[in-house]
């Protein structure tokens, strides 16, 4: 029996069949690290986890040169639409195939990761404020807030670790596109937010409200 549709926000007391929350904020603000804690404390079998990065577009072909200069972070490097229509289906209920992106090549590997559908919906990417037709579908929107120097040290470790990049090619990006990105389109996003989590996954105060909100949603209601 489909539940009772709820309005938006940490405010909300409704039910409704799925939750759907979003967590956005800078590279390296540490939105990882609180989808994780929810992850955790909600439990892994209760949440359907999507990452905007899943979504880059495919630059098979692009040359070196290319790849080097291109902007991976302002909204039309993602494909904001396919990640709106697998959260759609999640939330009636529908398993969906998420497209496996490497990072290395800038490539997606032909491969898909399957989700199915849970209580949860899970969305954690720097730019799913930015786009309204993803904005409207979270129930929960949370902006996790760090200092500009923590986030770039923070992606300069990743990027080196995870991504085969040099030093000077992460520079280069984060002056040329990543910096430039954040202010005209991640910073403003903020404003979309229902809660701003200062410190990310180790502020526990702000988990423990989010948590206890999503707990709330996921009761039956009383008769």
């Amino acid at each position: 029996m489909a539940l009772a549709r709820r309005q938006t926000g940490l405010g909300v007391t409704a039910m409704s069949d799925v939750v759907v929350i979003g967590v956005a904020g800078g590279t390296g603000s540490g939105k990882t690290t609180v989808a994780d804690a929810i992850v955790a404390r909600i439990g892994a079998s209760r949440i359907a986890f999507l990452q905007h990065d899943s979504y880059y577009r495919d630059l098979a072909g692009c040359d070196r040169q290319s790849l080097l200069h291109h902007n991976f972070d302002h909204p039309d490097a993602l494909e904001s639409e396919l990640l709106a229509e697998h959260v759609r289906d999640l939330k009636a209920q529908r398993p969906v195939k998420v497209p496996v992106y490497d990072f290395t090549r800038h490539v997606r590997t032909g491969e898909t990761r399957p989700v199915e559908p849970r209580g949860v919906v899970l969305v954690e990417g720097i730019l799913i404020f930015t786009e309204p037709a993803l904005r409207e579908l979270f129930d929960i929107k949370i902006f996790v807030d760090t200092d500009a120097d923590l986030r770039f040290i923070r992606r300069l470790r990743r990027d080196l670790v995870e991504r085969g990049r040099t030093v000077e090619n992460v520079i280069a990006q984060y002056l040329e596109t990543v910096r430039p990105m954040h202010l005209e389109f991640v910073e403003p996003s903020k404003r979309w937010a229902d809660l701003i989590i200062p410190e990310g996954g180790f502020n526990s105060v702000a988990l423990d409200v989010v948590c206890s909100r999503v707990e709330a949603l996921l009761q039956p209601p009383t008769a």
